[in-house]
């Protein structure tokens, strides 16, 4: 007789783990190539006032981090919700690369990560601060995507959208 509910789903995953311990994931190249895209859809939510961000993370081709949440602030503007996500992105880009170089695998990521973004407005005030009244409003906290840029940390980058 086999357990139903959490139980036996349970059994069934630790069967599973035991199965497949001595399988992993390669992630194969000369060097590491470590690549993000951000993207927000702007005043999606139930409530009709914020915004979401998401963001995805590939080294080597094969995504290693992500995430998708409600933006703390509420965005007036496509760009503005794509520019909070990209800056969210950017923050994940420094974690992940001081990571990296932790664990040794190499020195350190030298060339800034590229994040790639469906919004040119966000991308170009990501590269250099606009004064424009649509945009002056931006909470300071998110306009470190800008600091970092200019570090050269990271990179923002076009890609076409769906």
């Amino acid at each position: 007789m086999r357990p139903e509910g959490a139980l036996g789903c349970g059994q069934e995953h630790l069967k599973y783990l035991k199965r497949t311990k001595d399988m992993f994931l390669i992630y194969g190249s000369n060097e590491l190539i470590l690549e993000g895209y951000s993207d927000a859809s702007f005043q999606s939510n139930d409530d009709g006032a914020k915004s979401r961000s998401s963001f995805v993370f590939k080294l080597n081709g094969g995504v290693v981090a992500w995430k998708s949440s409600k933006q703390d602030a509420i965005a007036d503007s496509t760009a503005e919700a794509e520019y909070i996500a990209a800056s969210e992105a950017a923050k994940e880009t420094v974690w992940m690369k001081n990571y990296i170089q932790e664990l040794g695998v190499v020195p350190s990521i030298a060339e800034p990560v590229v994040i790639f973004c469906d919004n040119n407005e966000a991308i170009a005030q990501a590269k250099e601060p606009r004064s424009h009244y649509r945009s002056k409003h931006i909470l300071r906290s998110y306009n470190l995507l800008r600091e970092m840029v200019s570090r050269g940390d990271c990179r923002m980058d076009q890609v076409s959208s769906a």
